[in-house]
């Protein structure tokens, strides 16, 4: 973990960091799709899978968020979408 004091990610980093994070959550969704198809989403691999693709979620707005704050004016809006 970087300590709080550190430079925030460049407009680079960020480019590269969300398009790496579009692609894992593509992947991720293509996987849970075939998981949750063959098993359910009540069992506890859909179950699993689809508490993983939340979490997901939730961290590309969280790295969308902090894109924001470190890139004002840049145009960050979708480096995670």
């Amino acid at each position: 973990m970087r300590p709080e004091n550190s430079l925030p990610l460049t407009l680079e980093e960020h480019r590269e960091l969300g398009r790496e994070m579009k692609l894992t959550a593509h992947r991720m969704r293509t996987l849970c799709a075939l998981v949750v198809g063959v098993y359910g989403p009540q069992s506890q691999a859909g179950f699993t899978f689809l508490k993983a693709l939340e979490a997901l979620d939730r961290l590309n707005q969280e790295m969308q968020n902090q894109a924001a704050r470190d890139l004002p004016g840049y145009g960050a809006d979708d480096l995670y979408r």
